[in-house]
């Protein structure tokens, strides 16, 4: 778990204070970059109020991991699959989660050399179709 962090933090490029703006309206906060849509679920979750969440996300580098790892393993647990889920954590979207796990692969193999990965375990293999 420690070295999938690792890779979605080299990938997002983020900052203790960030809070840089997406043409959505949200905001990616925070060293993991952290989007803003989540602050009201984590808010209800850990039953603090939604601007402490979103004050934690962004100055809090412990709490700001914390929840990117809840992020992932949620959407590890929705689809079963290690790819998808460091796609998930991205984007709904197929082709941006497909792009995003490719991403995080290759900062992944730059920080910690080609043998992360086990034998056919490179993002190359994940389908459109989750498998």
């Amino acid at each position: 778990m420690e070295k999938t962090l690792w890779g979605l933090r080299d990938q997002e490029g983020g900052w203790v204070g960030a809070a840089v703006a997406n043409t959505n309206g949200t905001h990616d906060l925070g060293p993991l970059q952290v989007n803003s849509w989540w602050v009201p679920r984590i808010a209800q979750l850990v039953r603090r109020p939604p601007d402490h969440v979103r004050h934690w996300l962004r100055n809090d580098p412990c709490f700001n991991a914390e929840v990117a790892r809840w992020i992932f393993l949620s959407g590890l647990a929705a689809t079963g699959n290690y790819w998808r889920a460091v796609g998930v954590y991205h984007s709904p979207t197929d082709w941006r989660q497909r792009d995003y796990a490719k991403s995080v692969a290759a900062r992944l193999r730059g920080r910690f050399g080609n043998l992360v990965f086990s034998p056919g375990a490179s993002p190359a293999i994940m389908s459109t179709r989750g498998e």
